[in-house]
């Protein structure tokens, strides 16, 4: 059996063909296309939306329930769907020669789904404004598999950190242009010629990211290398799940990786669940309105740039695993301050914490994750393989408790407390932890049989 320490599956370009600038220009303008859908639909403007246009208690297949708690669960069952495909996107993505076909495709599912939100407008069409909005969960995450795998193709290994941060920078960039614009339109409607009643500038906002991702996208679409042609496409499923199977098997044998991701699953699923999840909670329990949460989610952006550079700093100084433990100390309290938040200052207090760990938190356990495997391992695509279904996962179920606590108990604010929970657990798990790189017995590994 192959191990995670095989050469990489991925075809890297020719050294003639790596660090062309217009083809790196058109990898990030990706960026700037998609991530337009992670910061106006997933936390600026849709939840809102969807908290206002439907009924506080819905019916869906016969139960009642509260519409948070459907948004919640729609976010949870969109990346299960995605968790359930990631084996097969995993072997596309490595071994399946279709990467810019599927690129393609998810883009369009995404985009679509995001156009589809302008016909909802109520009760009448919850269907639609939540299936839109999980085809556009699902585009996005599924987009994303293919769009990171292109990085050995058009750079060399020495760029890496800064081609990947240029793409950063435009996603930045991009996402925060289209919200003022969308903010604009939704303060000043009549500057645009709208009523100034009714829900036709928010709509307009959910067709304009579909529109802003499927036409930036063309850009990339013709400046990345193109799909081989005739390339084997047997087993892609197996071969990502033997994948998967791999790369566990070798992190069983690591004491300090192993753990690490255990506490990497419990913060992630306190992580991700308050990043989709905190527009709704200022929404119902604060009474937020749409404008309110543009301005939130702008001064959150801005917050997250300097906590970033705050606790890299912290980390160059007192290492990884001080500066993680500090984090998810902020993060617990965050939880438990929220429980008591009671005004719309407060909450921005709050928010403003939120945002000095936000972005922190999940650049610092990448690179922690990378310090942790072993030296000798040149496959680390099979180990991100696994990160990443591991951070799905997570999500699925942190957004899943959080809906289902506040379906029990009738208040956002318990689910909240609950996140908490992920929070402390996960510094009891990383204590035991030291950021070494593994030392395993890379023969042995070979030896083991998924």
């Amino acid at each position: 059996m192959d191990t995670p320490t095989q050469t990489s599956p991925h075809d890297h370009g020719s050294a003639s063909e790596l660090d062309n600038p217009k083809t790196i220009n058109g990898w990030a303008l990706f960026d700037w296309a998609n991530s337009s859908f992670a910061l106006v639909i997933t936390v600026a403007i849709f939840p809102a939306y969807f908290l206002a246009v439907t009924d506080d208690v819905i019916s869906v297949f016969g139960f009642e329930m509260y519409n948070s708690t459907l948004f919640a669960y729609a976010i949870s069952f969109a990346y299960l769907i995605i968790a359930i495909l990631s084996p097969l996107l995993s072997g596309i993505a490595d071994y399946g020669g279709k990467k810019k076909f599927f690129l393609k495709l998810f883009t369009t599912v995404g985009s679509l789904g995001c156009i589809s939100l302008f016909f909802f407008q109520g009760n009448e069409t919850l269907g639609l404004g939540t299936i839109g909005f999980m085809l556009g969960l699902i585009g996005f995450a599924g987009g994303l598999v293919f769009y990171n795998s292109y990085l050995p193709e058009i750079a060399s290994e020495k760029n890496y950190d800064r081609v990947s941060a240029k793409g950063f920078a435009y996603g930045y960039i991009g996402s925060i242009l289209l919200l003022i614009i969308n903010l604009l339109m939704l303060q000043k409607p009549d500057w645009f010629g709208l009523p100034e009643e009714g829900t036709l500038a928010a709509r307009i906002s959910f067709l304009m990211v579909g529109l802003w991702w499927i036409g930036f996208a063309q850009i990339p679409f013709k400046r990345l290398p193109s799909d081989p042609e005739n390339k084997p496409q047997k087993r892609l499923i197996q071969k990502g799940i033997d994948e998967l199977k791999r790369v566990w098997q070798a992190i069983k044998l690591q004491h300090n990786t192993k753990f690490f991701l255990f506490s990497f699953f419990c913060y992630s699923a306190g992580v991700q669940t308050v990043l989709f999840l905190a527009s709704t909670f200022a929404e119902k329990e604060l009474e937020f309105a749409g404008s309110d949460l543009i301005i939130l989610v702008l001064i959150l952006q801005l917050v997250a740039v300097v906590g970033a550079y705050l606790f890299a700093k912290l980390s160059d100084v007192k290492g990884n695993k001080i500066s993680l433990i500090t984090m998810l100390v902020i993060w617990t309290f965050i939880c438990i301050t929220a429980y008591f938040v009671y005004s719309k200052l407060q909450f921005y207090l709050v928010a403003a914490g939120v945002g000095m760990v936000m972005g922190g938190i999940q650049s610092l356990s990448r690179s922690t994750y990378s310090k942790l495997l072993p030296a000798s391992t040149k496959d680390t695509t099979s180990y991100f393989s696994f990160y990443d279904v591991l951070e799905k996962v997570a999500i699925i179920l942190g957004t899943f408790l959080f809906g289902f606590f506040e379906m029990i108990t009738g208040s956002m604010r318990n689910s909240v407390l609950m996140l908490g929970f992920f929070f402390i657990v996960s510094i009891v798990i990383i204590l035991r932890i030291k950021i070494v790189p593994a030392q395993i017995d890379e023969q042995h590994i070979a030896d083991i049989k998924a």
